[in-house]
């Protein structure tokens, strides 16, 4: 069990923060994954819209494909204070070909936000990655959004991902450059201190969006 809480039950793998509930998405989220995407601040960052349970079935069988190829790790964020009301996903992205990196995304429900969400989640998350892809090299974790996506960019910064490189854009996808923003494991030094390209991942994309 690590410093948050983590455990594993076969496939089942679940995380503890101040709070919230990390664990995989299930059949019985889907109305509160509509209700999420039934949001028009969270639409600005999305790529993809969940409208129809039929879209919500597609989305989660994309998450449980994610982690059965070992290329996506997503988790429903859960507030146990609150019954474990659903407050919003996260997931650690690996479709690059370097072992040694890996990207996180977010977002957090409107009826959740302002509680700290996505930092306490993002915290548990980041040290997980590193504890549990140790051994396969994984010595940084990036976090990418759009210029115009302030309330990701202070998330990222009150998690210690420190900004990095400004992207260029990618339109008509990512219409605006992005940040890239950086967290290194501890006790690791990696490369210059200059942020390098990262391939495998969408340059302007929201941390959100994917």
């Amino acid at each position: 069990m690590s410093e948050y809480g983590g455990t594993v039950t076969g496939a089942e793998l679940a995380l503890t923060a101040d709070g919230l509930l990390l664990r995989p998405w299930r059949e019985e989220d889907v109305p509160a994954l509509l209700k999420a995407y039934d949001d028009p601040v969270m639409r600005q960052w999305v790529r993809l819209p969940v409208d129809t349970p039929e879209e919500a079935a597609r989305w989660l069988e994309l998450q449980r494909a994610g982690w059965a190829s070992g290329t996506r790790f997503s988790f429903a964020v859960t507030d146990l204070s609150r019954g474990g009301e659903l407050v919003g996903n996260l997931a650690l992205k690996r479709p690059g070909p370097d072992p040694d990196r890996a990207e996180v995304g977010y977002w957090t429900a409107a009826w959740a936000r302002g509680r700290g969400v996505a930092p306490r989640a993002l915290e548990a998350l980041t040290a997980w990655a590193f504890a549990a892809f140790a051994e396969e090299g994984l010595v940084r974790l990036e976090l990418l959004h759009q210029v115009d996506n302030v309330a990701s960019c202070k998330v990222a910064e009150k998690s210690g991902y420190a900004f990095a490189e400004l992207l260029d854009a990618l339109p008509p996808e990512f219409p605006l450059d992005g940040h890239l923003h950086v967290r290194e494991a501890p006790s690791t030094s990696y490369g210059s201190g200059a942020a390098q390209g990262a391939p495998g991942v969408s340059p302007a994309g929201s941390s959100d969006s994917r």
